[in-house]
């Protein structure tokens, strides 16, 4: 799409990492902000606000024509969508048990993995419809003056679905918002009735009528004693810092080879021998150069397979090894990645799909254990529930800082690099980031959880009742809402 609005062959790296940059720097500006909005409106307003306002900003997307479009929509991405800390925190609030954690703490993490799957082969497919399916959109003007819309309207239709269950089926999981009546839970409870059974419906109503006056006396509760705003030193204890530091310096790194990867792939093959241009084992600037179906196709192919790395395999590794030595073991595996990627150009002509497809599987599987022991690690590190809803947020904006600073650096050395003839420099510049960013995680401490977690929340759990809103060792439906 940046070569589609004019910007040269060697300038595409640098755009790419500009509009992406564009989008982390928007959403650093404005994570805090919306952890704050969560906190005072509740966090499933919020959470559906942003999915609205990223299904039409999508849609613009897809009508740019010009450079200038496409960065400040992108931007516009960032500034209206800060439901990556908000999920997270509802998962904190939800599941407060440590070792349920890493089962609970994956699911975000294969969202994503299912998105990598579907995304960039959709992507790629929906793409220039007019151009590559003819005997369908060839008579559509709308579709050839508007040639990557296609995609964005399929994301559009699955925007709706995801607002729709979540207008109908989830539950707000801040204390002070949870007795609120909920018109979309009364929807989504009429729509699903004939499939739930009678027993079920009447523990529901003895729940209701059992917790209603329990929420009534802390909704009272809570308006005579206020919570007191935590301090800024509260929200950054010792470890919180050291996590955090890892944290933005991981999504650096991981962001920019996400951004560069699929350009390498791109990048034509050069001939390397007789070429005055080549010195190996240094000098090239070759890649693999497949295009963007083919790129997408590596990607459903590695998605499907991370899948289960991230949803049985991590889970089980965490809960074996423990999920600070999971971290430690992953970054000391991104470095390496990043060193040999460029040589991976090298290798034959009948060895190049297993190699693309073994070095994107082995910079997912890293990512797959990396993030979901960083988010554990950070959020076992708060010093109270109380500070969690600003923790992920400040979190949100220092990865964000980290997804800004690290396309638009590597993807500035990416059109130096092929410039000069050297297309290992950005890969090496991310190797030496790679290796940083283990130096904070190796003096981080695996902490016991949330410090003090019952310690604000203790008047709201005096009574224990089967079904009680606030007792945190209620029936598993309960606890999942169904």
């Amino acid at each position: 799409m940046i070569e589609y609005v004019g910007v040269p062959k060697n300038e595409v790296a640098k755009w790419v990492g500009i509009s992406s940059a564009a989008t982390s720097i928007s959403q650093a500006a404005m994570a805090v902000a919306w952890g704050t909005a969560s906190d005072h409106f509740g966090r499933k307003p919020i959470i559906l606000l942003g999915l609205t306002c990223t299904m039409v900003i999508s849609l613009l997307f897809g009508f740019s024509q010009t450079l200038l479009m496409l960065v400040v929509t992108r931007a516009l991405l960032g500034l209206m969508n800060g439901n990556v800390g908000i999920i997270r925190t509802m998962v904190a609030e939800m599941v407060p048990e440590k070792e349920l954690q890493p089962r609970a703490f994956s699911v975000m993490p294969l969202v994503w993995t299912i998105g990598t799957i579907f995304g960039p082969a959709f992507g790629g497919a929906l793409a220039r419809p007019a151009e590559k399916h003819p005997e369908i959109f060839g008579d559509f003007e709308f579709f050839k003056r508007n040639p990557f819309i296609l995609p964005n309207l399929a994301s559009a239709f699955l925007f709706i679905i995801g607002i729709t269950t979540g207008v109908l089926f989830l539950h707000e999981t801040l204390a002070t918002k949870k007795d609120h009546r909920d018109y979309g839970l009364v929807l989504g409870s009429m729509l699903t009735s004939s499939c739930t059974s009678r027993e079920k419906r009447a523990r529901y109503m003895v729940q209701d009528n059992e917790t209603t006056p329990l929420l009534g006396e802390n909704a009272a509760q809570q308006k005579k004693d206020p919570v007191k705003q935590p301090s800024w030193k509260e929200v950054f204890s010792p470890q919180s810092r050291l996590v955090l530091m890892g944290y933005a310096l991981m999504s650096l790194h991981t962001m920019a080879f996400d951004s560069l990867l699929p350009v390498f792939l791109h990048t034509p093959v050069q001939r390397l021998h007789d070429n005055p241009d080549v010195r190996l084992p240094y000098k090239f600037i070759g890649g693999f150069g497949v295009d963007s179906q083919a790129i997408g196709m590596y990607y459903t192919m590695i998605g499907i397979i991370g899948m289960f790395l991230q949803f049985i395999v991590f889970p089980s590794a965490a809960k074996r090894f423990g999920v600070l030595k999971c971290l430690k073991a992953m970054v000391l595996v991104f470095p390496v990645i990043y060193f040999v990627t460029p040589f991976t150009a090298l290798v034959p002509e009948s060895l190049r799909h297993v190699t693309v497809f073994f070095l994107m599987l082995s910079k997912l599987s890293a990512s797959i254990f990396g993030f979901p022991c960083i988010t554990i690690l950070l959020t076992n590190s708060a010093s109270s529930l109380m500070v969690l809803g600003t923790l992920n947020g400040v979190a949100t904006s220092a990865s964000a800082v980290g997804r800004a600073a690290g396309p638009a650096i590597c993807g500035a050395a990416f059109s130096f690099g092929v410039k000069k003839g050297y297309i290992i420099f950005p890969w090496w510049i991310l190797a030496v980031f790679g290796t940083l960013s283990a130096i904070p995680i190796y003096w981080t401490l695996d902490t016991e959880g949330v410090q003090g977690h019952k310690t604000n929340e203790d008047h709201d759990e005096p009574q224990e009742t089967e079904y009680g809103a606030a007792d945190q060792r209620r029936s598993p439906e309960t606890r999942t809402g169904h």
